[in-house]
């Protein structure tokens, strides 16, 4: 069971909720069409100064989301992060973060070539992708358990003892 009864009605009571189901499809939207134009450039040549707005965007709603859920997991678990029912999911969610901080580092820093730069935006495009699997994963996993939750409440109310 991912969520006990408590964690439950705390993450279903929490703004904190609602802010991440707003922001997460959002920030794929914004990979998407980051990744998008980082592919364009890294094909063709063409759009370094569009593609490279459109990485420092990504990030900046990565960090955004990476804020509000931590603040999210205290509500919902009590720390920060690292709640044992996400625990891999925040690993995995620090290296997403280290790779795109690479790539504002070299950008702002000037290291590397803008290639080399657009390369690192893909990896760290890659490790995004795996990160949210994790979590839509996860996602469906508490749907999982609340049908299951649902249906045996639902056959015990119905019983007669």
């Amino acid at each position: 069971m991912l969520y006990t009864p408590e964690e439950r009605a705390r993450r279903d009571a929490t703004k904190w909720t609602l802010v991440q189901g707003i922001l997460a499809p959002v920030q794929f939207l914004v990979f998407l069409i980051s990744l998008g134009l980082v592919l364009r450039y890294l094909w063709t040549g063409d759009g370094y100064t569009v593609a490279t707005a459109s990485v420092v965007i990504k990030t900046l709603v990565l960090y955004t989301i990476m804020i509000t859920g931590a603040i999210w997991e205290k509500e919902v678990f009590g720390c920060y992060l690292f709640a044992p029912a996400f625990f891999w999911e925040d690993v995995f969610s620090f290296l997403v973060l280290a790779l795109h901080t690479v790539y504002l580092v070299m950008l702002f820093a000037g290291l590397g070539d803008p290639r080399q730069q657009m390369l690192v935006a893909l990896a760290a495009y890659a490790t995004y992708v795996v990160n949210a699997t994790q979590f839509v994963l996860k996602l469906r996993a508490a749907r999982r358990d609340e049908r299951i939750a649902a249906q045996g409440a639902a056959h015990i109310s119905g019983s007669r003892a």
